[in-house]
């Protein structure tokens, strides 16, 4: 038999207001018809989420290949919002903010929350800077790093805050780790139903992700994650992100196995030799690596302006091996659909 999922909780709210199956419905269809461009995101997810089918299309973010849409089942969505209301003690009545598009994955599970966990949500344009009542108590808010960025100083009345979509700086890491909020960084991606696990800033102690409930993980002989997730999905995944394994709940990301450099032996993750140069290069960068005599391959700096000029101190934390060997400024570096620097595009465009 299969489930049907036109039961609403009876906390849920949109933006103050409770609505029944078919109102929301309607709600769907007003958005889509008459609203903003980010509310018709919402009312088309909406409007495929309370239609007859056991699944949704979602978007892939394209950051580690060519985006792609691929079917979600609801009934796993449903699973991975227990799992996170589980893992944070997410009560009925709880307020939450939507200040990511519901186009991915991660603006999608806000609203799964907010239906299943019956969770009070408003919804507003997400932007960078997403406009929001800094008075206002929020119990669970999700954002990227940019956005955390440039809210930092609204944010002290929520009480949990949860960033993907991106890696964290450093410089931006210390400031959160600075707030009273509940500070998370996610592990996890579209194929996963959004994050598996999470990562709670805070000064002191190690910092490794920590696993959602019913999820198990392993390496393979690469040392690339593989999350076994039942629940969600019924195949393993196999990622392309080298980890260390801490336990057998805990790891600890190093970087992307497409990214690693192998230089004169020595393995250098792009990844945290950017984490060192955060705080000192203002424009947008990016280590890759081109092929040199000696080492076989050499760590480079791609910077997002229109020279290359550099102080040499920006340099002055990283081992020599680590040190880029050469340095090459574009004007304009390529973007994915969400946003995301597109290295392997920009290095096509650096190359013309």
């Amino acid at each position: 038999m299969t489930p049907n999922f036109d039961k609403i909780h009876n906390r849920f709210r949109l933006n103050g207001k409770h609505y029944t199956f078919d109102d929301l419905k309607e709600v769907a269809y007003s958005f889509i018809k008459e609203g903003l461009p980010f509310e018709k995101e919402i009312g088309d997810f909406l409007s495929h989420w309370l239609d007859n089918s056991n699944y949704i299309l979602a978007k892939t973010s394209g950051s580690t290949g060519k985006p792609k849409t691929i079917k979600m089942h609801k009934q796993a969505m449903v699973n991975s919002a227990i799992a996170t209301g589980d893992f944070f003690n997410l009560q009925p009545g709880n307020s939450a903010l939507l200040c990511l598009p519901a186009t991915y994955i991660a603006g999608k599970m806000m609203l799964v929350r907010a239906l299943v966990l019956g969770l009070e949500i408003d919804s507003v344009q997400p932007t960078t800077n997403p406009i929001f009542d800094p008075e206002k108590h929020y119990d669970f808010v999700a954002m990227i790093p940019a956005q955390a960025e440039k809210t930092l100083h609204r944010l002290s009345n929520i009480k949990t805050l949860i960033i993907g979509g991106a890696p964290l700086s450093n410089p931006l890491r210390l400031k959160l780790e600075n707030l009273k909020t509940g500070v998370f960084e996610t592990y996890g991606m579209t194929e996963t139903i959004t994050h598996i696990a999470l990562k709670q800033l805070k000064s002191d102690g190690p910092q490794y992700f920590n696993i959602l409930p019913n999820i198990t993980i392993s390496q393979n002989n690469k040392a690339c994650l593989v999350i076994d997730a039942p629940l969600l999905t019924n195949k393993k995944i196999i990622t392309n992100d080298v980890v260390k394994l801490h336990s057998k709940t805990t790891f600890e990301w190093l970087g992307r196995a497409d990214h690693v450099i192998n230089s004169g032996g020595v393995k250098l993750f792009p990844e945290q030799i950017e984490a060192k140069l955060q705080s000192k290069i203002k424009s947008r960068f990016f280590i890759t690596s081109e092929d040199d005599k000696t080492f076989g391959s050499v760590a480079i700096l791609v910077i997002e302006a229109e020279n290359t000029s550099l102080d040499a101190h920006v340099f002055s934390s990283l081992t020599p091996i680590e040190t880029p060997k050469s340095v090459y400024a574009i004007p304009a570096f390529a973007e994915t659909s969400s946003g995301k620097v597109n290295r392997h595009k920009t290095l096509k465009l650096l190359k013309k």
